[in-house]
């Protein structure tokens, strides 16, 4: 269909107003979250679609690994409704990898419907981790489940409003199926009334604005993304561009999982083949082919060209060759609660492929993971479930030109930490101590970022604790010389010492006075040790997140600095 031609004026002032409705959107629903998970770690993104489930806008604070679910479930709200069974009031609910488009259960989507001069203009979005969907463990994400089924309730795309109208039943089976239904009961009414708030929003843009001038609009919008993401590809040397790296484990006896990657870029293309990769595993670290486009979208971006705004431009101009039911393509009845971890690693092996091609680009592997802690019991103060669940960050690496960030998240995730005010108020749990880990960055040129420890014991009671990490036991490599970060690791501490636990703990069972260890991983340094500046060693020293005996060890020369006599 021909668009009418939108002078960039107002292309720019309408595409700013849809800007503007999933900003206040993400922070309507951030506000109105009962759940931790949402309310502080920001662990939930907005977006508006077109009527062909094309992602217009996304808002700024939006997590990366996102945008695969909301145009997953487009696709499958598109495929189940024909336009004529859409209508105004309807509110679509979903969660499902393997029927919905989602990319793991607790991540909950929405999607309201969106009309203009009668006709079906798109939909406003928004996705949460809700911190429990039910399944054999709290929190939803421990290591140990097999299949999907394990891993919590599978909501296929439904109609949780029609015309406006809650289906009651529905909303029941939700929350029957879920630990701590009252703050489930929150976290879905703050996405509902987050659609409300969008559709409202958009009609007001709808009043100055006609349907014509709004859809070419968003033509313009998503060509402008795939322009520029093009031309930024075609920047990168023609070349086939390999890497290859292992997940720890799976949590179910599987080991040193490898993913390869082989991307051939040519011209204003870049492939992404998987091939080779591992098949999909017992263990619930298996991506869905959603998940994936999320990561390559990632890199992509971050890569080639950081401030293009995030839509489907962008997803057009990922070609991916994967085998079906494997890692990065898995099947049902596949389990996929940790696939942020496996993501995470897909980012690490993309931005290794193309460390060839694009040097000065390039940074050391991450902390690589979701550090994933979940605890749950009963609150003595009051006789009632709880569930604290977090994921914490770790070592971004170092770059071409600088050092490494410290104790953050990294690439798809960019979820906020939990301040230790918020656990102890919301919690019956106490926070020993929580800060960096020294010595816990790879060397080099520039260093990489550490990691962080968290240590927390429960307070009156006996909890549960389950975990999911990784580069636990594959440390996060440096590059072009630089050094590997320390390794990630779960602890169990007693009076008498500390217990390693596995790379993916379940069921812990935590007695009063113990406490839970966890040590998210560093990450690798950038070039050679040697070449590190006598102002940044003086600064590692000063800032004491490394020892004098890490410091000698790892930058041999910098005895012989400290003997010459001052100038």
């Amino acid at each position: 269909m021909t668009r009418e031609a939108i002078d960039p004026i107002t292309i720019e002032i309408v595409a700013s107003a849809f800007r503007s409705v999933v900003d206040e959107t993400f922070i309507a629903l951030m506000k109105s979250a009962y759940s931790t998970n949402i309310k502080e770690r920001h662990d939930h993104s907005t977006a508006i679609c077109d009527q062909d489930g094309r992602l217009i806008v996304q808002a700024d604070m939006s997590l990366p690994i996102h945008i695969a679910s909301m145009t997953g479930l487009m696709k499958s709200i598109l495929a189940k409704y024909p336009p004529s069974e859409i209508e105004e009031g309807d509110v679509f609910v979903a969660n499902d990898p393997h029927v919905a488009g989602g990319t793991h259960l607790p991540d909950i989507n929405y999607a309201a419907p969106l009309f203009l001069e009668g006709q079906l203009m798109g939909f406003v979005c928004n996705i949460a981790h809700h911190a429990d969907i039910g399944g054999m463990a709290p929190g939803s994400m421990a290591g140990g489940m097999s299949e999907i089924y394990q891993e919590g309730l599978r909501i296929p795309v439904v109609k949780l409003f029609r015309k406006g109208q809650i289906q009651q039943d529905i909303m029941d089976i939700m929350l029957l199926n879920a630990r701590i239904p009252d703050e489930r009961r929150g976290d879905h009414f703050a996405q509902i009334a987050a659609c409300r708030l969008g559709v409202r929003r958009v009609l007001e843009i709808g009043q100055r604005y006609s349907l014509s001038t709004i859809r070419s609009v968003f033509d313009e919008l998503v060509e402008r993304t795939r322009a520029r993401m093009r031309a930024a590809i075609a920047e990168v040397p023609d070349g086939i561009y390999e890497f290859d790296d292992v997940m720890d484990d799976d949590g179910l006896g599987t080991v040193d999982i490898p993913i390869r990657l082989k991307v051939t870029v040519t011209g204003d293309r870049a492939i992404f083949d998987w091939t080779g990769s591992a098949p999909q595993v017992r263990g619930n670290i298996n991506v869905p082919i959603n998940a994936t486009q999320a990561a390559v979208a990632y890199a992509l971006r971050a890569l080639l060209d950081p401030e293009i705004a995030n839509n489907q431009g962008i997803i057009d101009c990922c070609e991916i060759v994967s085998e079906k039911g494997s890692i990065v393509d898995c099947i049902a009845p596949a389990p996929v609660a940790a696939r942020a971890n496996t993501s995470q690693r897909l980012i690490d092996i993309i931005i290794g492929a193309f460390s060839r091609a694009i040097p000065e680009r390039a940074v050391g592997a991450s902390n690589g993971a979701n550090t994933t802690a979940v605890f749950s019991g009963i609150d003595p103060r009051n006789g009632k479930p709880y569930l604290y669940f977090e994921t914490l960050g770790g070592g971004f690496g170092g770059r071409n030109d600088r050092d490494g960030k410290d104790g953050v998240q990294v690439h798809i995730t960019n979820t906020s930490n939990l301040p230790i005010e918020a656990i102890e108020t919301e919690y019956p749990l106490r926070v020993v101590s929580y800060g960096f880990i020294q010595d816990s960055g790879g060397a080099g040129r520039y260093r990489g970022g550490g990691g962080l420890r968290r240590v927390i014991e429960p307070v009156g009671h006996e909890c549960i604790f389950n975990g999911a990490g990784e580069r636990f036991a594959n440390a996060p490599w440096g590059i072009f010389g630089g050094q590997p970060g320390r390794p990630g690791r779960f602890a169990l501490a007693d009076g008498s010492g500390e217990t390693q636990l596995e790379v993916k703990p379940s069921g812990v069972d935590v007695a009063p006075g113990h406490r839970i260890v966890v040590e998210t991983p560093g990450s690798g340094g950038y070039g050679d040790p040697a070449e590190r500046s006598d102002e940044a060693l003086d600064n590692d020293r000063i800032s004491q997140k490394y020892s004098k005996d890490y410091l000698a060890r790892h930058y041999p020369g910098i005895a012989k600095r400290a003997a010459q006599p001052p100038r």
